[in-house]
């Protein structure tokens, strides 16, 4: 019998793959038994409140991979026994998150940070109710930080979120509840596309080529559109890993002043540059001081700490602050003061560089793999730094498809159309590579080589048996 099922609609990994991974660990555990019959689609969505078509895409990966069977007029069936059909948990290479290694994870540094906290004279007040707007120490270190770099100014102000995706909430409620025009970049971030458009935003698409937004249609949409929000990442953006170049942040600028629209900047992957040259922030290029910037502890020290923040204008701020408040009070003040003396203590430098040295390793990895073993017309993003490569296959490979084939051997990795707002992205992927280790990277590569190749050969055969059409 199917066990309870937990997903988390906030989680990076799509639910689909949540649930998948749910039931899959269900078999593999023994849990469900051969032969045993699964509850169909409609059932199981009106149980758990998901639509039908993540019940059929989890479904799909689990026949995939030998575990279940469907039968027409009969139902989904456990088919084989986990041990000798499916690939062990152990085992699997999954390119499918975006988060550090927890290899990686300075545990011994973080046990000592924790205890240095709570035996400090603050702990009482730490573990006491805060301010909405976050611990005040680690406001000012993250501001002061933020104003060395140039990307703050002597107006702006500082609010402590629970990571960026609680920030991008909290704009979403107070600049676009009501049907606001919102721009981003297409693709994007599911996290960033769905929380404005569950608020009931108008959300726009605007095409990301290899040098970030495509220019021109921003013009174009401007021009068409009375924009509020342009929502931009430009530093090794997720998922494409690109970044906009200085003249083109810019422009950019100078085109949302004459719209009326302000920019947010999500700065998540900024101080993940592996190679090359720190490119101005919007913040600080943005002498109107309009500009919101979003950053998080989250890339390069702990995800799980929740940890991000919001700056902009005071008036802003206050009014974020202010629906903050109403949401959850304030933010983890433990979270907080620990990562505070962390950064204090030096360690998360230590952290930091460590954890740049490493990622280059991976990025020149998965690079090395998609030169080595992609098939014949395909591109790839060749970033400088952050945790994603974006692949686009040639048509009409079909990246869904691919997937499947893939996780049935034991590699994972997010199909582009997850990402997509305006526009259909079926034959790319996103690969993110910072969480493996080169040799895990090179071994999947090994894998995903074989399938792509072997997809590119039947797909190319195809078309050449196609008859072709009379001439008229």
């Amino acid at each position: 019998m199917l066990g309870a099922i937990q997903l988390d609609p906030q989680s990076e990994t799509p639910l689909y793959r949540q649930l998948y991974e749910v039931i899959k660990l269900q078999i593999l555990k023994g849990r469900i038994s051969r032969g045993e019959k699964l509850p169909a689609g409609r059932e199981l969505a009106g149980t758990i409140g998901l639509h039908r078509t993540t019940i059929a895409a989890a479904y799909e990966l689990l026949e995939a991979e030998g575990l279940i069977k469907s039968h027409v007029g009969r139902g989904t069936f456990v088919e084989a026994e986990p041990e000798t059909r499916a690939v062990r948990e152990s085992e699997v290479i999954s390119f499918a998150a975006s988060r550090p290694s927890e290899d990686e994870f300075p545990l011994n540094g973080i046990r000592a940070t924790c205890r240095e906290v709570l035996e400090s004279a603050e702990a009482a007040s730490i573990l006491q109710l805060g301010s909405a707007s976050g611990y005040g120490p680690l406001r000012r270190f993250v501001l002061n930080e933020v104003r060395k770099r140039g990307a703050a100014g002597p107006d702006d102000d500082i609010l402590i979120t629970s990571g960026c995706q609680q920030a991008f909430d909290l704009i979403q409620r107070v600049m676009a509840s009501r049907g606001e025009t919102v721009l981003m970049e297409d693709p994007v971030y599911p996290g960033v596309r769905n929380v404005f458009q569950r608020g009931g935003a108008k959300v726009i698409g605007i095409p990301v080529g290899e040098e970030g937004i495509d220019l021109h249609a921003l013009e174009r949409t401007l021009e068409k559109e009375r924009v509020r929000l342009i929502v931009l990442t430009p530093n090794f953006q997720n998922p494409t890993g690109t970044t906009i170049p200085e003249f083109e942040r810019g422009r950019i600028i100078e085109m949302a002043r004459r719209a009326g629209a302000r920019i947010v900047e999500n700065d998540l992957y900024g101080a993940l540059r592996y190679a090359g040259s720190e490119v101005p922030a919007f913040k600080e290029l943005d002498k109107s001081g309009e500009t919101i910037v979003l950053g998080s502890f989250s890339k390069i020290a702990f995800p799980g700490l929740r940890v991000g923040w919001a700056i902009g204008p005071r008036a802003l701020i206050a009014e974020l602050t202010e629906a903050k408040e109403a949401c959850d009070l304030h933010s983890d003040q433990l979270s907080q003061a620990v990562l505070l003396r962390f950064a204090e203590s030096g360690r998360l430098k230590e952290h930091h560089e460590k954890t740049i040295e490493t990622g280059a390793e991976r990025l020149k990895a998965c690079l090395e793999g998609c030169a080595r073993e992609l098939p014949k017309g395909s591109r790839y993003t060749r970033p400088q730094g952050g945790m994603n490569v974006w692949v686009t296959l040639p048509e009409p490979m079909e990246a869904t498809d691919l997937a499947a084939r893939a996780a049935a051997e034991g590699v994972n990795f997010l199909p582009g159309r997850y990402f997509a707002v305006s526009r259909p992205q079926t034959n790319s992927l996103r690969l993110s590579f910072a969480g493996l280790r080169p040799a895990d990277i090179a071994r999947g590569w090994n894998i995903l080589g074989r399938i792509f190749r072997t997809e590119y050969e039947r797909a190319r055969r195809g078309y050449r048996h196609e008859p072709s059409p009379a001439l008229v």
